[in-house]
Order: structure tokens, then C-alpha cells, then sequence
């Protein structure tokens, strides 16, 4: 069985950082995508960052120049680090995965999330 599990969320200053990990576990054969979604209170659930095998990245325009995804693939982890965060970045980050398991069989898994609160 294949869990995705994040860590790293809290309370930080506006202008502040944090960074959020997310790894893997089960029974893993290749992960393909891996990348970062938020969802804000009364909003729809939205693609932060993402990147695919072996270094290709997307960013949300919202936090382009300010967040940076990066993986370890050894580890099956992924990684987003979040600087010069806004009040408008606070939401519950998501992690999420293509994997495939020892068992070719591919599918997509989300995290349980983590809760980033951006406040004075």
C-alpha cells in the first residue's frame, strides 16, 4: 500500500518562510510527477507546484519567484520551499503523486495536508 505523508506546515510571519516535505512509502516502483496543491477556505483546491522526471517544473503565477519545488528521488520525496510568504498564501497544502507500484499498476495519491497559516 502506497501513503504520501507531509510535514513542515505552521504559523509564520508575512515575509517569512517554511519549508514542506512530503514522502512516499509501500510498495514503489517509479514515481513520475510529484508536486504541491493548497486549498484556501471557501476556495477551490489549486496546483502550487509540480515536477516530473527528471527536472521539469510548473508554478501557480501566485507564487512563481517565491516558492521552489525540488525532489529526492532516493528518498521519494518531494519538497516546496516557501519564501516571502503573503497572508493569501495560508491554505491546507496538499501533497501528490503518480506512482507506480512494484505491481505496474499506476495510480494517484494525495497526502493527508498540512496546514500553513501566513499571519501578523
Amino acid at each position: 500500500q502506497v501513503q504520501l505523508v507531509e510535514s513542515g506546515g505552521g504559523l509564520v510571519q508575512p515575509g517569512g518562510s517554511l519549508r514542506l516535505s512530503c514522502v512516499a512509502s509501500g510498495s514503489i516502483f517509479s514515481i513520475d510527477a510529484m508536486g504541491w496543491y493548497r486549498q484556501a477556505p471557501g476556495k477551490q483546491r489549486e496546483l502550487v507546484a509540480v515536477m516530473r522526471k527528471p527536472a521539469s517544473t510548473n508554478y501557480a503565477d501566485a507564487v512563481k519567484a517565491r516558492f521552489t519545488i525540488s525532489r529526492d528521488n532516493a528518498k521519494n520525496a518531494v519538497y516546496l520551499q516557501m519564501n516571502s510568504l503573503k497572508p493569501e498564501d495560508s491554505a491546507v497544502y496538499y501533497c501528490n503523486a503518480d506512482i507506480w507500484s512494484t505491481a505496474f499498476r499506476r495510480d494517484n495519491y494525495w497526502g493527508q495536508g498540512t496546514q500553513v497559516t501566513v499571519s501578523s
